[in-house]
């Protein structure tokens, strides 16, 4: 199956798409168009195929996006000669606003998907290789063979706004917002999840052995739960718990009853504390610490007639 970045590069090198500088845009170009992983890949792939062949380009960026970065205002239609734009459907308001902002340009489209051969989203490029709709695909879309690097870790966050038990020592809001705010700006894939089961909301576990399943797939738990600490260190997934009571409630108690070190008082969820609990976590001697409790909840857990599912990993 041949690879569309390879066909859109020998139509650059014939006349009249082999001169000028080229803009590399997409979706992800768009102050407000929607950046997907698949676009973002596609773009990847795009620009690495590009430098391979040594073709000079500038890739425009949304600056919600990439804040900083080059921009489709900044980016002077005086100062290219070629305009490729890659991935996603051919089709809307913004992609004519393009065709019309660098007219002048020899505009190409690559692995994108044409709903209306006639539509002049379509129609104003010059060339289009589609990864569908028209004749002689489909092809296989270009994130499929993007580049890409290490795997950065998948994180279980699992905070609750709830408690008022606990009155004026609640300090839910102010934790939570820290931090949302810190991991947003971790490297990692983060995933929200809950303790709360419910049958009627596809979005939760409905059993105590789905939400098991759930956090064995963790390399590392956030949470301001006590369930949430508990059950991830039974999964054998080490755990940065923040207890979110002013002075410590339940979640510190639980943390002593496990010996558990990765502990935060509220309002003392610093970056750098929550840096370090980080970085011990994933490493080697965060997770045998996290599956040495493991080890000791099954081993109650059996001598009460449980059989251990949990906690081992392949």
């Amino acid at each position: 199956m041949r690879d569309p970045a390879l066909d859109v590069l020998e139509t650059l090198r014939t006349p009249p798409y082999d001169t000028g500088r080229l803009l590399l845009t997409g979706w992800f170009s768009f102050l407000d168009g929607e950046v997907t992983v698949g676009d973002l890949m596609a773009q990847q792939r795009m620009s690495l195929a590009l430098d391979q062949a040594g073709v000079a380009h500038d890739t425009a960026w949304s600056p919600g996006f990439r804040p900083g970065a080059l921009t489709l205002e900044d980016a002077e239609p005086a100062s290219y000669g070629r305009l490729l734009f890659v991935c996603g459907p051919a089709h809307g308001d913004q992609l004519l606003a393009l065709h019309r902002r660098f007219e002048r340009c020899r505009r190409l489209a690559v692995d994108v998907t044409v709903v209306d051969r006639r539509d002049p989203a379509v129609t104003s490029f010059d060339h289009v290789v589609a990864r569908d709709g028209l004749p002689g695909g489909p092809r296989l879309d270009m994130s499929a063979t993007a580049p890409l690097g290490r795997r950065p870790p998948v994180v279980g966050v699992l905070l609750t706004g709830g408690q008022g038990e606990y009155g004026t020592l609640r300090r839910h809001t102010d934790v939570n917002e820290r931090l949302t705010g810190w991991v947003g700006q971790q490297d990692c894939a983060r995933v929200e999840a809950d303790t709360r089961l419910a049958i009627d909301d596809w979005r939760h576990c409905a059993t105590a052995e789905q939400f098991m399943a759930l956090a064995e797939k963790f390399d590392l738990v956030l949470t301001t739960r006590l369930h949430g600490m508990v059950l991830s260190l039974r999964a054998g997934t080490p755990v940065i718990a923040v207890d979110p009571v002013q002075g410590g409630a339940k979640v510190s108690a639980q943390a002593r009853a496990l010996r558990w070190p990765a502990l935060v008082a509220a309002g003392a969820e610093s970056p750098a504390l929550l840096d370090r609990w980080w970085s011990w976590c994933l490493s080697p001697a965060g997770r045998a610490a996290a599956e040495r409790r493991a080890r000791l909840m099954h081993g109650r857990a059996a001598r009460i007639g449980q059989e251990p599912r949990f906690g081992s990993r392949p």
